[in-house]
């Protein structure tokens, strides 16, 4: 009797499993998707013109959760002061009226395409200038439903982005573009944008600009209030520190070695005078040129920039370089002048001094009487012969330290102009040196002041 009853209990078992099985085996996973869908989002069951309810179902403000992926930042625009950037970006919110059996867990989420199927928060980027959906093969966009109501909204999108610049060290400078998100008709008593917990924002790796390197990024609340209320507001704050390793190759060196070129003069002999001029114009066109370029890739603003600082001090030296021989030029034709007076006064003393002798010798020949050695009042030729004698006998004056300094130059008959081109061989390196080194140290050190900012 006891193995009758074991043997159908058995038997009864082993049906139950089967008929389960075969139940499972008829349920269409996909089929009970569609009826979930129907169930929640069907005609007079959902209106997707009215926003969820707050937090455990009250009547508060709808939160709704943002995060974001940067894919790439594509260019960074001085002159227009804007940024592309691709990026995927995610909504998560609670709509308890999405609620649905997940079967025992076999039904994780349902998933969208339409985005006018359910309520969407009416965000909008408030710096954006430019933006574009991508719908390459099909649109980059879902919309999951989960089991417990929770919707999570992904789409990827690409903007350029206003991103207004302080170009005052530039190109020594750091910039913070901002990425701003905000609702555009709900006030904060009806929706609330927070970041996510965790890891709101996540960059690309690898991620390679041309001029610029991210230095770090910060996320942050911008709340904006005005006559109809109250807003939400999210922002991110990308910090872009510009490479300096360009602008070194592509600017301040070529503009040392113009100036330094323009020194070359210094060497030329002052009566080289197409070669100087040749030099001078040459080298102050081309910085004047490097400079009208470099002004070509940068916005007009109206305060001084690092590289205006650099680039002007530049042309000064190449412009001052050719000033110099200007005045060089002028003093030789000085000298000249001076040279040419001397010898024609030199020539007429000679001349004087001639005709004297020969009176002298026609006086000898005519008398020998011996004149007395006591000089007459009013006798004119002792006179003149007496002022001479006190000219060659006056003291000599006090030495000048300035003639003294600039007589030891080695210089050619002491000329002037020679004085004045080995003078400018040793002041103008000096004082372009001077300026590096007080150039360097102010942008650089207010370089490291905005770093630690």
């Amino acid at each position: 009797m006891g193995t009758g009853h074991y043997f159908w209990a058995i038997f009864y078992f082993a049906s139950l499993c089967s008929a389960s099985l075969a139940n499972n085996a008829k349920i269409n996973f996909r089929e009970k998707e569609k009826k979930v869908l129907d169930q929640i989002l069907g005609a007079g069951k959902y209106d997707a013109r009215i926003r969820p309810s707050g937090i455990n179902g009250t009547d508060g403000p709808a939160i709704v959760r943002i995060n974001l992926f940067v894919r790439s930042i594509m260019t960074i625009s001085d002159i227009k002061m804007e940024y592309s950037v691709q990026l995927t970006f995610r909504e998560q919110w609670t709509d308890e009226r999405l609620k649905f059996d997940d079967i025992q867990g076999r039904l994780k989420y349902l998933t969208l395409t339409e985005a006018n199927r359910v309520w969407m928060p009416d965000l909008f980027f408030s710096n954006e200038k430019e933006g574009h959906f991508h719908n390459i093969i099909m649109p980059n966009v879902y919309i999951r439903i989960f089991p417990n109501g929770s919707v999570l909204y992904s789409i990827r999108i690409s903007l350029t982005l206003a991103c207004p610049m302080n170009l005052k060290l530039y190109p020594l400078d750091r910039q913070i573009c901002s990425l701003r998100m905000a609702s555009y008709g709900w006030t904060t008593n009806d929706l609330v944008f927070l970041w996510k917990e965790g890891d709101p924002v996540q960059v690309v790796k690898n991620l390679h600009l041309p001029r610029f390197t991210l230095e770090k990024f910060l996320t942050d609340y911008c709340n904006s209030k005005t006559n109809t209320g109250e807003y939400s507001c999210l922002k991110v704050d990308l910090l872009f520190k510009r490479e300096f390793s360009y602008y070194l190759i592509q600017i301040y060196i070529p503009c040392c070695m113009l100036v330094i070129v323009s020194w070359v003069s210094f060497w030329l002999d002052q009566g080289a005078v197409p070669a100087r001029v040749s030099l001078g114009v040459t080298t102050l066109l081309t910085m004047a040129t490097q400079t009208s370029g470099i002004n070509a890739s940068l916005p007009p603003v109206s305060y001084t920039k690092a590289i205006d600082v650099w680039t002007g001090v530049c042309l000064t030296f190449v412009f001052g370089a050719l000033l110099e021989f200007a005045l060089v030029n002028y003093a030789s034709r000085s000298d000249m002048h001076k040279d040419n007076i001397k010898k024609k006064r030199r020539d007429l003393e000679q001349a004087s001094l001639d005709a004297a002798s020969d009176l002298l010798d026609t006086d000898s020949n005519a008398t020998f009487a011996m004149k007395p050695l006591v000089r007459h009042p009013a006798d004119p030729l002792a006179l003149e012969k007496l002022r001479q004698c006190e000219v060659h006998m006056q003291p000599p004056k006090r030495p000048n330290c300035c003639k003294t300094w600039l007589s030891k130059f080695p210089t050619r008959q002491c000329s002037r102009s020679k004085r004045i081109d080995v003078i400018s061989r040793i002041t103008f390196p000096l004082v372009f040196a001077l300026f590096n080194l007080v150039y360097w140290s102010t942008y650089l050190f207010r370089e490291e002041e905005d770093e630690t900012f």
